[in-house]
């Protein structure tokens, strides 16, 4: 990665509007106070970084899960699938990846699968970072056989500011690992359900990259 592509990212294509809409609202503030100006082209900066969409590579390994999301690991559970995908009969390592307002939010598929089913699910607007947002925020869930048949789960949580989850995937296609399923406006989390035969790689705490950090590996 050259200096141009870390200075000037590509753009998601989410991330237009937002972007023309700040650029419009800094020349009026401009217009009024070099000071307004000032604070709404910081702004601007900010909302374009935020809607930045890196290249990134992954392992091409089907051995190894990769990360779905950029962020903090803020959660690692064993609990039961998703009910909303009929997935409660199974057990499941739940990693749990918080994203801040400064983190990249363009979410990645862990490994080379086919999506089975996607189901949104209205609800609160907690905070991402808390337990219960698995239960009870806005989100949206995908599931996913691996090309090793391991069915596991992908859920899109929004968060305290976030208001829209994106999904860019669609039922009953292909996808390699580490290519795009989706994103979240502004602070959200994204719930890896992990089958037992895989090996936990990943550490609470651990910070992480979308498409490329290690999650783990099939035993």
């Amino acid at each position: 990665m050259n200096i141009l592509d870390i200075l000037l990212p590509k753009l998601h294509k989410e991330g237009h509007k937002f972007v023309t809409i700040s650029l419009i609202i800094t020349f009026v503030f401009l217009l009024i106070s070099k000071v307004l100006g000032l604070i709404g082209l910081v702004v601007t900066i900010w909302v374009f970084y935020f809607f930045r969409d890196p290249d990134r590579y992954s392992i091409q390994d089907n051995n190894y899960l990769v990360s779905p999301a950029d962020g903090i690991i803020s959660q690692i559970t064993e609990i039961e699938g998703p009910k909303e995908l009929n997935m409660e009969s199974n057990k499941f390592t739940r990693i749990s990846v918080f994203m801040n307002v400064f983190d990249c939010h363009v979410n990645r598929l862990p490994v080379e699968c086919t999506v089975k089913d996607i189901f949104y699910k209205p609800g609160k607007f907690l905070n991402a970072s808390l337990d219960k947002a698995s239960e009870e925020n806005e989100r949206n869930y995908l599931k996913i056989l691996s090309q090793g048949n391991d069915e596991m789960a992908l859920v899109q949580i929004a968060g305290l500011v976030a208001r829209r989850i994106v999904v860019s995937c669609s039922k009953d296609q292909n996808y390699k690992q580490g290519d795009r399923f989706g994103l979240i406006r502004f602070g959200s989390r994204v719930d890896l359900y992990v089958p037992n035969k895989f090996k936990i790689l990943a550490k609470k705490g651990q910070a992480v990259t979308a498409g490329e950090s290690l999650f783990a590996i099939k035993n």
